[in-house]
């Protein structure tokens, strides 16, 4: 079962969003979008870390952080949420494999999608032809955004952090975001910040003309393992 919503959790927001002032932390955390302060490192100090800081410290520490304006924010990822993706990464990425379409990265594919951003999707599809733009990566963090980018909310994420990746993901070129929601046993997919489809768990997550032809039941996503009570 699909609907069509204006009004979806993630589905509006504002750009472009307002300078800091004065260095306020509070100020900082509502310009990322109210992510929780312990995501936020503070060292390189928020506004000094660049993309180096990022490749450094995944060889370093093993620890995923994103680059927001200068600024080092933890990716929000627990196993859950891994399971899901991996299963969606199975199913993507067998199908881009047999059709030749491309290339898909998993959860930690870093990619700078705009000047001072690096995002990691949970998922990502990359075409050919995108690809054939910027040449294969032979960077840790190649300058290219995905054609689809693939967010699986962890218990940390908030609307207003998926907000400002939308508003990211979209300006950078992205063509199409499914955002799934675990605990609500839902997927939202935008073409556009404000335009959004939501389905559920009787539902399927549909690759339209971007990955054209690839359809996995999201039920079959979400579903528990066999060691869990509730299935």
């Amino acid at each position: 079962m699909a609907t069509d919503t204006a009004s979806a959790q993630f589905a509006t927001f504002t750009v472009p969003i307002p300078p800091l002032q004065n260095g306020n932390l509070a100020d900082l955390l509502a310009r990322l979008g109210d992510v929780p302060p312990e995501r936020i490192r503070s060292f390189p100090p928020p506004g000094c870390a660049t993309e180096d800081d990022v490749v450094a410290i995944e060889a370093r520490e093993n620890r995923l952080y994103e680059l927001v304006e200068g600024t080092l924010v933890e990716k929000a990822m627990g196993l859950p949420e891994s399971f899901v993706a991996m299963r969606l990464g199975i199913a993507l990425g067998s199908y881009v494999e047999a059709k030749n379409l491309g290339e898909v990265s998993g959860e930690g594919g870093m990619a700078k999608i705009l000047p001072g951003v690096v995002r990691i999707p949970d998922l990502a599809f990359f075409s050919h032809e995108r690809l054939a733009k910027v040449g294969f990566p032979e960077v840790a963090v190649p300058a290219v955004a995905p054609d689809l980018a693939v967010e699986i909310l962890s218990s940390s994420n908030t609307p207003g952090e998926i907000r400002f990746k939308l508003a990211q993901y979209f300006q950078a070129g992205v063509r199409l975001v499914w955002i799934v929601d675990p605990k609500a046993r839902k997927a939202d997919i935008y073409r556009s910040p404000t335009s959004v489809r939501t389905i559920f768990e009787d539902g399927e997550l549909d690759g339209e003309d971007v990955v054209p032809g690839f359809r996995v039941p999201l039920g079959k996503l979400l579903r528990r393992p066999k060691s869990d009570p509730r299935s």
